[in-house]
């Protein structure tokens, strides 16, 4: 819950880029406002995500701020905690979410998609920047929006959208990159 603390001074979105861009990106911590429509359900939330590594942290708030799950995943699985303190387990983020929320987001390709590097994409169009606009991977569709004129800026706001009727609306707030192993003094 430390981590959540810092969350709430991170710079903006649209403050100065992180250093080295999109595909620098390893470890960071991530801010931001969700939308998510999927089989005649919809949400709406606060997202803080802690990524460093094969390591993930997911908090999901209300928009009232009321944490509503935590979902913890590294390399020896994933758990989610409700708010209830109820606890679920599998083997990844991915299978977790599609378990408990039957829900198709797959988290093990959002990193790649914020950074606009999906090696698998079938499509990517870039901007007059050269950064990512648009991404086709599968039945996938991504698509960006930037705070900044800065050609390594990080996107302000992704759409991820699926054929089957699945859509995320992502505002990010704020970004923060961590110190790497590599980085570490």
């Amino acid at each position: 819950m430390l981590w959540l603390a810092a969350c709430s001074s991170l710079p903006s979105a649209s403050g100065p880029p992180l250093a080295g861009g999109r595909e620098s990106l390893q470890a960071f911590l991530l801010s931001g406002r969700f939308s998510l429509r999927f089989e005649g359900r919809s949400y709406v939330g606060h997202l803080d995500w802690r990524h460093d590594g094969d390591g993930d942290e997911l908090l999901l708030s209300s928009p009232f701020g009321q944490s509503v799950a935590e979902i913890v995943s590294d390399a020896s699985g994933a758990r989610l905690i409700g708010s209830d303190g109820s606890s679920r387990t599998a083997a990844t983020a991915d299978e977790l979410l599609q378990s408990v929320l039957a829900c198709p987001l797959p988290l093990s390709k959002l990193l790649g998609w914020l950074q606009g590097g999906d090696p698998n994409a079938t499509a990517i169009t870039l901007d007059a920047l050269g950064r990512p606009l648009h991404l086709r991977h599968e039945d996938w569709r991504i698509d960006y929006e930037y705070d900044s004129a800065d050609p390594r800026a990080l996107p302000g706001r992704l759409f991820v959208e699926r054929e089957s009727g699945f859509s995320l609306r992502l505002r990010i707030d704020a970004w923060q990159a961590l110190p790497t192993p590599e980085s570490a003094p």
